[in-house]
């Protein structure tokens, strides 16, 4: 489980998408108090997926070959099938587009929406619901069904997941907090990699998690 949840947690953390909208909201005015409606409803969506998870179950895990385990195992198998199929959709339509994208001039990075700069605290938080990766959460919770909450370590695992599926986020507001100026030189140059490089970004992360779901879920339905 534990190895599970940190590739999961890692995939979450660096998944462009909202990544590239957090760096938005801290370019905005306000935007260290909107940053932090954004982590807080994040975290909040973790946090409230597993806690539903737990409450199924009970804190303890299915026993195996029992129906919840191979309905948890057969989602998590789903869930990875899907991610590998999107992968390869967006693979595939990239390459489609490639020769007109080299036709047209590139987006300006260093300028942020208007409407950002025009959004509130509760509309950053309702961003952070909006583009949480929800398959990947899904996959979080396929694995927190076999969470054992009679060992202390559990507690310790789950914790370390919601931060470490928020680490890029907090790591971002908290430049911004102490080095403003570092942070906006930083936050630039993102955006600017981001706009380049977010499709093969999404693409490796949706691949690599489809696979090793996909993967384990499969050995464990068969061993």
């Amino acid at each position: 489980m534990v190895l599970d949840l940190v590739l999961i947690g890692l995939a979450i953390t660096l998944y462009p998408l909202p990544i590239m909208a957090f760096v938005l909201v801290l370019s905005s005015p306000g935007g260290v108090w909107k940053g932090l409606a954004f982590i807080l409803a994040w975290l909040a969506c973790l946090v409230a997926v597993i806690g539903a998870v737990l409450i199924l179950t009970g804190g303890e895990p299915p026993a195996p070959r029992s129906p919840p385990s191979t309905a948890a195992l057969a989602a998590k198998l789903a869930i990875g099938v899907s991610l590998v199929l999107y992968g390869e959709h967006r693979r595939r339509s990239r390459r489609s587009s490639a020769p007109m994208d080299t036709a047209q001039p590139a987006p300006d990075a260093a300028a942020p929406p208007s409407r950002m700069h025009q959004a509130s605290v509760w509309s950053a938080a309702g961003l952070a619901v909006l583009l949480q990766p929800w398959g990947m959460v899904a996959a979080a919770a396929s694995t927190v069904v076999e969470a054992d909450l009679a060992h202390g370590a559990t507690y310790v695992a789950l914790l370390a997941f919601c931060i470490l599926a928020t680490a890029s986020l907090l790591t971002m507001e908290l430049l911004m907090v102490f080095t403003p100026r570092r942070a906006e030189r930083i936050l630039t140059g993102l955006r600017s990699w981001l706009a380049a490089h977010q499709d093969q970004a999404i693409v490796a992360i949706c691949l690599f998690l489809g696979i090793m779901l996909a993967g384990r879920a499969i050995f464990e339905l068969t061993s």
